[in-house]
């Protein structure tokens, strides 16, 4: 009997080493065929004391990946209950979240958007909802990170209304990425397909990890 064979068989059926075993019983297992292997191994050609070094080594390895996997799925769960946890206290909150959507409450719009680098150069653009550009601010130079803006509607949109905006960025001749978001306020918290979700009350569903921000 070899036991790097059943190791190898072990380790391919699954990624998962103990999905229906635990660490005790696998240890177990591998002792018990090192002790049958050792029993009927050839008298006149025993295992040296490399070899058995190597089968508890590899008893050792087994044991301690099937500890981890545990641990592992342990603080997954507990992460999981912590977000809930946090989600909840986000009900009625005004959070920050990736999109291009602003709406005009009191006659100005406000969002905020993400340089990946300092730009010499900011525009913003606001469009309606054909996609038609309504209104364009240049922002000047801006630095690397989180920037935020105010838009002032006036008769451009209505109040209520629910505008698009876009940045475009440069340093120079080059182009500076960016990244848009919005604010809006979480009326309720769910599970769907084993992740966690927010409503929002004007964008809808998104990821409890989209949020950036807080407000």
């Amino acid at each position: 009997m070899d036991l790097t064979a059943l190791n190898g068989t072990s380790s391919s059926t699954s990624g998962n080493v103990t999905s229906t075993k635990n660490a005790a019983d696998t240890q177990d297992r591998f002792l018990k065929l090192l002790v049958a292997q050792m029993n009927n191994q050839d008298p006149l050609n025993p295992m040296d004391n490399a070899q058995v070094t190597s089968q508890m080594a590899q008893i050792q390895q087994v044991t301690s990946l099937s500890t981890l996997d545990t641990s592992i799925k342990g603080l997954g769960s507990q992460l999981g209950q912590m977000q809930a946890l946090q989600s909840i206290s986000l009900v009625g909150r005004e959070v920050s979240v990736p999109s291009d959507k602003i709406q005009v409450v009191n006659g100005i719009a406000e969002a905020s958007y993400e340089l990946d680098s300092a730009a010499k150069t900011v525009k913003l653009e606001v469009l309606n909802g054909a996609g038609a550009v309504i209104d364009t601010q240049q922002l000047g130079a801006q630095g690397q990170g989180r920037q935020t803006f105010t838009w002032n509607a006036g008769k451009l949109a209505a109040e209520g209304s629910e505008v698009k905006y876009r940045i475009t960025a440069t340093n120079g001749t080059a182009a500076v990425a960016s990244t848009t978001y919005a604010y809006d306020k979480v009326d309720a918290v769910y599970s769907e397909g084993g992740t966690l979700k927010l409503k929002l009350e004007r964008l809808g569903p998104v990821d409890y990890t989209s949020v950036s921000a807080v407000n």
